[in-house]
């Protein structure tokens, strides 16, 4: 490919999905929650990319911040903890799971959280067509779906096919930080990442569990599972040769 359009253009047109479809019933909370925040709060992501317009994240926030992405927020409880507990920074949490779009709306609000917005919807549809280049300061890719079969791995979030595009997205010094409790992904991770242009290992190796990374509950299943839990914590260069 000839550069980042090229890859944008071909992850979005006949693209292997990196996330299971999920269903689940809206509880009267999260259908609520729903109804009265999602024009304030929320953020459609087409399933058609060519639809997609560009976020103005200033205007989303109604302020000028540094802004994490969230990809995978599950239930929202991580990230409405780390939201928080840094009211500097806002937060953007992306979720294809829709009562945990509502639970995260519903919590957010019980706590009284201003720097929090949700987005429906395919995370690399957001990110490659809706997410200005260097718009971020932080990407959370916080246990992903595994794909654990050697023939799914194709459809694992965190490979070289998508990091060019989730690095462009960082501002210069922006930090990449994946977890997972699958150690043959936490070894593709720490391969894929050392080996893309641009990107600079925090660490020497896999990082310390940082103590502002909540517990989710997958990290719990791991833990009950006897596996053991992996950070991976990459930095955008500051002088990147391939910046947008």
């Amino acid at each position: 490919m000839n550069g980042l359009a090229d890859q944008i253009n071909a992850l979005s047109h006949g693209r292997v999905r990196t996330f299971h479809p999920r269903r689940g019933r809206m509880s009267p909370k999260h259908h609520d929650a729903m109804e009265r925040l999602w024009e304030s709060h929320g953020v459609d992501v087409p399933l058609d990319p060519a639809e997609a317009l560009p976020l103005d994240l200033a205007a989303l926030f109604g302020r000028e911040a540094p802004v994490v992405l969230e990809i995978g927020s599950g239930m929202g409880e991580a990230t409405v903890s780390m939201a928080e507990a840094d009211p500097g920074r806002d937060y953007l949490a992306v979720e294809v799971h829709t009562p945990g779009v509502g639970n995260l709306l519903a919590m957010s609000e019980r706590r009284g959280l201003t720097n929090v917005r949700v987005a429906l919807g395919d995370a690399l549809t957001l990110v490659g067509h809706q997410l200005a280049p260097g718009s971020l300061d932080a990407i959370h890719v916080f246990f992903p779906d595994p794909w654990p079969k050697a023939r799914h791995h194709k459809r694992r979030l965190i490979q070289p096919a998508h990091l060019g595009l989730l690095r462009s997205r960082l501002r210069p010094g922006g930090t990449l930080h994946c977890a997972t409790d699958w150690a043959e992904y936490a070894q593709s991770m720490m391969e894929s990442l050392t080996a893309e242009p641009g990107l600079t290992n925090a660490f020497d190796r896999f990082a310390p569990r940082p103590e502002h990374r909540p517990m989710t509950k997958f990290e719990r299943r791991g833990i009950a599972a006897h596996r053991p839990i992996y950070d991976v914590i990459f930095h955008r260069s500051a002088v990147d040769e391939e910046q947008p």
